[in-house]
């Protein structure tokens, strides 16, 4: 009886002594500690626009105009025809482009001009103002101007009708300045139509980017 205790006591002594043996091989798994990452810190961009280098990307081409429109004149502008308070302004070039629209049969003429020039940027503003005195002080017919709504285009947007004597329509300009592009876009003859200029001026101020 004695015995048998005795050799109880020698097999849960040695059982106790392995558990501390294998718990020291095996330890109890630790639960690790989360790894918190930082959400990265957004640095707002600071966007300058681009200055537009090239004046002739800028013309709308036939493609852009109504079907029944045909190229007429496409040029670049000359530093020596530009007057002198616009080259004051820092003017870069030039680009003009002409379309017309004709039927004999109805004795139907109607023009179409885009000019595009390109100025420093931060003198954009004079030169939209300057561009609309010369409006009103070429105005020499006495005729009046009558300002019309139009889409904003850019920083700076006009659009005006010009009425002139029979057997032609008014004459239509939209003038707008993008970035450091001045455009003024013009629609006149017998027939013409404030609302094809207004979307070809849309298209003209898209090619701007």
């Amino acid at each position: 009886m004695h015995a048998g205790a005795g050799v109880l006591c020698v097999i849960l002594a040695a059982a106790l002594a392995g558990a501390g043996c294998l718990s020291a091989i095996f330890p109890d798994p630790v639960t690790p500690t989360p790894t918190v990452t930082p959400e990265p810190t957004v640095v707002p961009a600071t966007t300058t626009p681009s200055a537009i280098t090239m004046t002739s990307a800028l013309a709308l081409e036939p493609a852009d105009m109504p079907a029944d429109y045909i190229l007429k004149e496409r040029t670049d502008l000359t530093y020596s025809e530009t007057d002198q308070v616009l080259r004051d302004q820092g003017w870069r070039g030039g680009y003009m482009v002409a379309y017309y629209r004709m039927n004999k049969a109805k004795d139907d003429l109607t023009g179409f001009r885009q000019v595009i020039g390109l100025y420093s940027r931060e003198n954009m503003n004079l030169v939209f103002s300057i561009k609309k005195e010369a409006v009103v002080t070429e105005n020499d017919t006495g005729d009046t101007l009558y300002e019309l709504p139009c889409p904003v285009l850019g920083e700076h947007t006009y659009a005006f009708r010009k009425p002139t004597t029979d057997p032609f329509s008014s004459t239509y300009t939209i003038m707008f300045t993008k970035k450091n592009v001045y455009e003024e876009l013009t629609m006149g003859g017998t027939t013409t139509d404030y609302e094809t200029l207004k979307t070809l001026a849309q298209a003209a101020a898209d090619k701007i980017q």
